[in-house]
C-alpha cells in the first residue's frame, strides 16, 4: 500500500472515547457505536476547526499492553478544549510529527479496515503517540475519502 511521509502539527480533538484492543471481540462494535453517537451530538462541537469527522488511535499500551483509547469526534482549537471538556467530552492531543499518511477511496467501512491490514503488515518505525483516520468533506457515512496518518519515527 502506497503512503507519503508529511509533517503535522500538534492537533487536538475532542469527541467521545472507549478503551478496546484489537482482539476483543466486542472491538467492532464499541468502534461502531461511538460513530452512530457521534451524530447526534456533532452540533455541540462549536470550536471544531474544520468539517472533517475524526476517529483517533491513542494512549496505546493503557490500561494493559494491549488496549489503547478510541476518540471518535473533531479537531478542535487548543484553546477550545476547556469547553470541550464542560460539554463532557473527551480531549485529547497528537504531538507535532511525521506521520505516514494513506488514503481511502470507497466504502468507509469495508475499505478501511482492509486499509489498517495492510498498513499493519508494513514495517514501520511507529511511535504510538496517536495514529488517526480523518474523514473528508466528501464521505456521506458509507463512501467517500478517508486520510489514515500514522505517527512515525
Amino acid at each position: 500500500m502506497k503512503y507519503e511521509i508529511v509533517e503535522l502539527p500538534q492537533m487536538t480533538f475532542a469527541g467521545l472515547t472507549e478503551v478496546t484492543s484489537n482482539s476483543a471481540p466486542d472491538m467492532p462494535q464499541k468502534i461502531s457505536g461511538l460513530w452512530q453517537k457521534l451524530g447526534s451530538v456533532q452540533a455541540k462541537f462549536s470550536c471544531r476547526t474544520n468539517q472533517k469527522a475524526v476517529g483517533l488511535y491513542c494512549d496505546y499500551g493503557t490500561p494493559t499492553e494491549q488496549d489503547y483509547t478510541v476518540l471518535v469526534g473533531v479537531q478542535i482549537s487548543n484553546e477550545s478544549a476547556v469547553d470541550a471538556k464542560e460539554k463532557g467530552f473527551a480531549v485529547k492531543q497528537i504531538p507535532n510529527g511525521k506521520y505516514a499518511k494513506f488514503t481511502v477511496k470507497g466504502d468507509v467501512a469495508k475499505d478501511v479496515g482492509k486499509a489498517w491490514a495492510a498498513i499493519w503488515s508494513i514495517p514501520l518505525e511507529r511511535t504510538f503517540t496517536g495514529d488517526f483516520e480523518e474523514y473528508q468533506e466528501d464521505c456521506d457515512g458509507k463512501t467517500g475519502t478517508i486520510f489514515i496518518y500514522v505517527a512515525i519515527k
